[in-house]
């Protein structure tokens, strides 16, 4: 039996289009994540991140529907699983973070409540007193300040870091083992979104959390998680360390992505972005970074790479033609 928290195996999704067909969005995707561990998911707007953790929940579309694989959490496989035993997992086991805090919070529901009602609804029975001196216990381990009066406010009365701290606090609520992060600091600004990565990094290590953080930036990953998994149109094209993949990155793609990414070393230094466009869904074979890449040839177009390793040290790839593996390949 594995020893992973989470572990998906092949999973595989696809889209109702608007002809009536279905179209694969994910591609037999697998990745790992062991408790305690921070993983994190990289790449274009349109790479299947979100789509990957929505699977994970089956909070999928409707046009949306997981045709194969296995989502395993603590051994059990949350796409098999009955709906109704899924809502305990949804929120209680695994906590939550989206992207806009103000559309996770119900408008009309004062956000302590909110925080009260995660806490009845998986607490066994906790009363309403209770709930209530549990929220603002959560309120005050998520940094918000005067915990009391912020309770009674409305969603649209706080500012967009104390939105998120709110949703930080209901998804921590039930004492989840695992959290989900999709983009949770993209709509902030810099200042605050070094905040809620700080306030992140402490919840891992205070309450033993693993973490999976889908996001496009390339720091945030850097700051915040022990390995990454680099996503392009709907499958891991690689993954391995943080430290490993940024230093040498082995897939063409990464290196894009990476020489995209502004330099703190270089901040003269204009970053280049990767030329072309990301192709929809599709399921042809060969690899879809194929018409971007400079190292393309016959084979990337018509076959389909796999992700592994190389034969002596280095972190798998799913490329014909990967980079080499020693250092300094990142900025190259």
């Amino acid at each position: 039996m594995s020893d992973d928290l989470l572990e998906v195996r092949g999973l595989r999704v696809t889209m109702r289009g608007a002809a009536g067909g279905r179209a694969p969005v994910v591609h037999d995707l697998s990745l790992r994540l062991a408790a305690g561990e921070a993983l994190g998911l990289v790449g274009e707007s349109g790479s299947g991140k979100t789509t990957t953790l929505r699977a994970i929940l089956r909070l999928l579309p409707a046009a949306g529907r997981i045709a194969a694989g296995q989502v395993l959490f603590a051994g059990q496989d949350l796409a098999r699983v009955r709906e109704r035993d899924l809502r305990a997992v949804r929120g209680g086991r695994i906590g939550v973070v989206w992207q806009d805090p103000l559309a996770a919070l119900d408008p009309l529901m004062r956000v302590g409540e909110q925080i009260a009602e995660v806490i009845r609804a998986h607490g066994r029975g906790a009363s309403r007193r209770e709930a209530h001196q549990r929220a603002l216990g959560l309120m005050r381990q998520v940094e918000l300040p005067g915990a009391e009066a912020m309770f009674r406010r409305y969603p649209h009365e706080l500012s967009g870091g104390q939105r998120q701290r709110i949703v930080i606090a209901s998804a921590i609520a039930a004492g989840p083992r695992l959290l989900l992060a999709d983009e949770p600091t993209t709509a902030l600004d810099v200042t605050i979104q070094d905040q809620i990565l700080t306030l992140l990094a402490r919840l891992r290590a205070e309450l033993g959390l693993a973490l999976l953080l889908v996001t496009h930036d390339l720091a945030v990953v850097w700051q915040t998680c022990d390995r990454v998994a680099v996503m392009y149109a709907g499958r891991i094209v690689e993954e391995g360390p943080v430290a490993s993949v940024f230093a040498a990155p082995r897939h063409h793609y990464t290196r894009g992505l990476l020489g995209a990414a502004p330099s703190l070393e270089m901040p003269g230094v204009l970053p280049r972005g990767i030329p072309g466009t990301q192709p929809g869904p599709t399921g042809a074979p060969g690899c879809a970074f194929a018409p971007r890449c400079p190292a393309s040839d016959h084979k990337c177009r018509t076959v389909t790479p796999v992700l592994a390793a190389p034969s002596g040290d280095g972190h798998p790839a799913a490329c014909h033609h990967p980079l080499p593996t020693g250092l300094g390949a990142g900025r190259a």
